[in-house]
């Protein structure tokens, strides 16, 4: 089948889902939904069948089969995800999302230093079409939609010449808070695509590059961005969750 419309008749054969598990213990847990501290590199959803395990998996292994993600943040990203337990919380969930009702706080740590608070009011274009790059989508662009991302420095760290910031995006769209503060000359520490060249964006995408290699060009051999922290009112309540990692105290002396 290639289209959800269409009709098959006879014999057919089908794959299912089987979740599995790895152990990954929530951070926070209602009723109604639960939070996960995601670690980098773990995928949200399968890319594919062929995907051995994502947060997907842990979610609908630990809660049923009506548990599902109500938001994504990238697999190299680490930190919060929110994920509902039922049909009814997932549709709540990602309409508060939609509003804009579920303040999300960053942590990254940029190149240079970052010295005052920054309001980032550029609309970001997701084309597939025009570079060579086919994967690396997104960019700051006047046809863009439109995306407002909050920065405030934490803490500079000179030896490095490295910036903690806080990040506050406004709108969700993919890559916002990297291609933001691309487009302020400050990219995040081990990103392989914002602030790197073609060829090495393409090497990077077809897995040519080693961790070493890596964090000559980038900084680090993962994305130094986490969500930190999520707040929110739900049911009449409030929920302040922060991460349970320190992300801040990496070492940077």
């Amino acid at each position: 089948m290639t289209k959800s419309s269409q009709i098959i008749e006879g014999e057919v054969e089908f794959i299912s889902f089987k979740p599995i598990t790895k152990g990954l213990v929530p951070t926070f847990e209602t009723e109604d939904f639960v939070v996960f501290d995601k670690p980098s590199g773990l995928l949200i959803h399968p890319q594919n069948r062929y995907t051995p395990y994502s947060l997907v998996d842990e979610i609908k292994y630990q809660y049923g089969k009506d548990a599902n993600i109500t938001h994504r943040i990238d697999q190299e990203t680490s930190g919060l995800v929110l994920a509902a337990k039922n049909k009814i919380s997932e549709r709540d969930l990602k309409i508060m999302f939609q509003e804009r009702e579920i303040q999300k706080t960053y942590l990254a740590f940029v190149h240079g230093e970052f010295k005052n608070d920054l309001h980032v009011d550029a609309p970001l274009l997701r084309k597939k079409d025009e570079s060579a790059i086919v994967r690396m989508v997104v960019k700051v662009h006047k046809s863009g939609k439109e995306s407002e991302t909050f920065f405030r420095p934490l803490r500079y760290f000179p030896t490095h010449n490295i910036t903690l910031v806080e990040a506050k995006p406004k709108t969700g769209r993919q890559h916002q808070i990297r291609v933001h503060l691309f487009h302020v000359k400050h990219p995040i520490v081990g990103d392989p695509i914002y602030g790197q060249s073609e060829e090495n964006i393409i090497r990077f995408l077809d897995r040519e590059i080693s961790d070493d290699e890596r964090i000559i060009l980038s900084g680090e051999s993962r994305l130094l961005l986490h969500a930190e922290k999520l707040e929110f009112t739900y049911r009449g309540k409030n929920y302040n969750i922060s991460s349970s990692h320190n992300f801040a105290n990496r070492c940077f002396t």
